[in-house]
């Protein structure tokens, strides 16, 4: 086995060329943890905020001046290529998937990850583009929609953002959950929103979609391109403004909301969730795509050496779904 690992390493906060490609030691994985050859790796917006350093206020937790972690990447999809003394979920040779967390590291070659995390069997019938990208757009959303929003059968939900890799899953997700789905996105991707199950589609740039006429008992603002100032109006009584972009001016609004007023502004981190809890979503992700009631959207496929590219791409604000790096 090849003594050292290729990743790419972000040493100071900024656009996609900040990204530089390192070799590293490769690890030896530790009593309860297994080694990994990656396969496939997700591009995530959060991966160009954490990159970027964005919102500021998060490099209190990130780094001040450069992130603490400072490889790349998150959600991840391979193969056990070694295993700790006391592994018990994996065998050498099995098919995993997952996210490494706030360790990061999966825009590489191999990496090293405790059992206990956020890592699951992959399943035959997901390729390892689809497995890679499970743990950001599938799982957020449905975490969001479930376990922030509270959304039940019947109620009426807008999805701000319905093409990309959080809202391309939400359409679904939500749909296979009985609700009425109304969805936002450009001209060009009105076709694809459709197709995934919202039920009414606005092209952003020709109709606002947050106005009093509207009613929706669940908003969920996959980008952070509003505001609860700017949902309310068009949130029913009893109504809930998700949004997965934390802050200052959400965190602001959940306080206010939580102490007065019908209509609530809400926001619970996924990634902070206990490792059992994610993956007892994550199961029934798997579930949903066996049933092909979720489909995993994507957009392109980088050769992991042209993770600048990649990161670039994202950056336009312009994929449809989600971008892997193998």
């Amino acid at each position: 086995m090849t003594t050292r690992l290729t990743a790419w390493s972000i040493r100071r906060y900024g656009a996609p060329d900040r990204l530089v490609p390192v070799q590293r030691p490769m690890p030896t994985p530790g009593p309860t943890e297994i080694l990994i050859r990656i396969r496939a790796s997700a591009v995530t917006r959060a991966d160009g905020m954490m990159r970027a350093g964005l919102p500021r206020f998060a490099r209190l937790f990130l780094g001040l001046s450069r992130p603490r972690n400072d490889l790349a990447g998150t959600g991840l999809s391979g193969e056990v290529i070694a295993r700790g003394a006391d592994v018990r979920r994996f065998a050498i040779g099995d098919a995993v998937f997952g996210e490494a967390g706030l360790r990061f590291g999966a825009n590489a070659s191999h990496i090293c990850l405790d059992e206990s995390g956020v890592l699951m069997p992959k399943p035959a019938h997901l390729s390892h583009e689809n497995a890679a990208v499970m743990c950001d757009g599938p799982l957020t959303s449905l975490h969001f929609l479930e376990n922030v929003a509270y959304l039940k059968p019947g109620e009426r939900v807008l999805i701000l953002g319905g093409s990309g890799s959080l809202g391309s899953a939400a359409v679904q997700i939500a749909a296979a959950m009985g609700a009425d789905v109304t969805a936002t996105c450009s001209a060009h991707n009105t076709g694809l929103v459709a197709s995934l199950g919202a039920a009414r589609v606005i092209d952003y740039a020709r109709e606002n979609a947050l106005l009093p006429s509207r009613h929706y008992d669940v908003i969920y603002d996959t980008l952070g391109i509003a505001s609860f100032g700017q949902a309310r109006k068009s949130l029913a009584k009893g109504g809930r403004y998700v949004c997965p972009v934390l802050s200052l001016r959400l965190l602001g609004a959940m306080l206010r909301t939580t102490l007065v007023g019908q209509r609530k502004a809400r926001f619970s981190a996924a990634g902070l969730e206990r490792p059992e809890l994610l993956r007892g979503l994550l199961t029934r992700l798997i579930e949903m795509t066996e049933a092909e009631t979720l489909t995993p959207v994507l957009d392109r496929v980088y050769p992991l050496d042209n993770l600048i590219a990649a990161h670039q791409h994202m950056e336009t604000g312009h994929k449809r779904g989600n971008l892997v790096v193998v």
